[in-house]
């Protein structure tokens, strides 16, 4: 009677052994891959008010557009204002990334064409719009990359077609004016260049 009670309560030891080594072994999750090399923290968010860099590299229509209508920064988040520029652009246009890129958003938005494109090693993002898109999200896009045409309809510019170009850091609109180098902002004076080929007087 006592070897088969020490026997039973030995099988009971047992059995709670291979629970207690099988349970902690479920429990305890793998290592994860970065164990040994864990990433660092996200990197900051650049302070309020901080300088938009000047990443462009060319215009979103033409050489050196008229600008209809200049940004003005609502007071308050859902406030009156005009949060980006308009920039004089003819139907049919093509509409270019001002600087490299990933499209984040290609598509209509209230009936007009919308294109996104999220600015390489910025925290910036850039809006065209109407535009009939001529890229898809997730396509890459180099400074001067055509993303679509002017729609010829649209427009919220009253007297000429236009194109709506917005900057945005985070939720907040900027200024996409400031995007631009000044030299691309100002025109360059005049230059005289040799003509070759014709013979001299």
């Amino acid at each position: 009677m006592r070897d088969g009670s020490r026997m039973r309560r030995a099988m009971r030891y047992v059995a709670l052994w291979m629970v207690l080594l099988c349970g902690s072994a479920a429990a305890a999750p793998s290592a994860p891959a970065w164990a040994d090399n864990p990433p660092g923290p996200p990197p900051a968010p650049p302070p309020p008010g901080a300088a938009v860099p000047a990443v462009g590299r060319t215009w979103p229509v033409g050489v050196r557009p008229t600008v209809v209508r200049g940004w003005k920064p609502p007071a308050t988040v859902y406030g009156p204002g005009h949060r980006g520029v308009d920039l004089a652009a003819p139907a049919g246009a093509p509409v270019r990334a001002v600087a490299p890129g990933r499209v984040s958003f290609a598509g209509r938005v209230a009936g007009r064409g919308v294109v996104s494109v999220e600015l390489a090693g910025t925290d910036l993002r850039t809006t065209y719009e109407p535009v009939s898109p001529s890229v898809r999200e997730g396509d890459e896009v180099e400074a001067g990359g055509v993303v679509g045409v002017v729609e010829p309809t649209g427009s919220h510019c009253a007297r000429t077609a236009c194109v709506h170009w917005g900057a945005l850091r985070g939720g907040t609109y900027v200024d996409p004016l400031s995007l631009l180098p000044p030299w691309l902002l100002r025109r360059g004076p005049s230059r005289l260049l040799p003509v070759l080929g014709v013979p001299m007087p």
